[in-house]
């Protein structure tokens, strides 16, 4: 009697891990990837693979391509490969330090102020989409340059 619960039990757990890890309509890899790592942790490319033969089967070279900019596993290729689009950069609040100069105005109209640079966004938008069969970024990402070295022509 418990083995039909069982079966019954993982098949639910098998659809509805199905259902999570479906790529949606349109959207990118790197959006995919993002959500996919977020949610159940990074192993290998397994979850880069899963988007390749779903959304692009045709993209045999997806994994030495993702090696290639410094992703040697999914959550690497979000981490060197690519960053938020520097559109979605959040200007932080300029902060007071705890001890202001006293001695008055010098003309400096941001003496006491600690500038900070834009951080990335906590969360990123929905994906902006991509065209179907394309493994590339949608405009919320940019891609890292990284040098790369090619045969008979060096570093470029």
């Amino acid at each position: 009697m418990e083995e039909p619960i069982a079966a019954e039990a993982e098949a639910i757990v098998r659809s509805l891990l199905d259902e999570w890890l479906t790529p949606f309509e349109r959207e990118c890899l790197a959006c995919y990837l993002q959500r996919a790592v977020s949610a159940f942790g990074c192993d290998g490319h397994r979850f880069a693979k899963r988007y390749r033969d779903l959304v692009a089967p045709r993209a045999t070279a997806l994994e030495r391509r993702l090696a290639a900019s410094g992703g040697h596993c999914d959550c690497e290729f979000l981490m060197n490969a690519v960053e938020p689009a520097r559109h979605l950069w959040v200007p932080p609040v300029p902060q007071r330090p705890a001890a202001i100069d006293d001695d008055g105005p010098d003309g400096d109209e941001l003496d006491g102020l600690e500038l900070l640079e834009p951080e990335p966004p906590d969360v990123m938008p929905r994906c902006a989409g991509v065209r179907l069969g394309s493994t590339q970024p949608c405009s919320n990402w940019a891609t890292l340059w990284r040098p790369r070295w090619l045969p008979g022509r060096g570093w470029y």
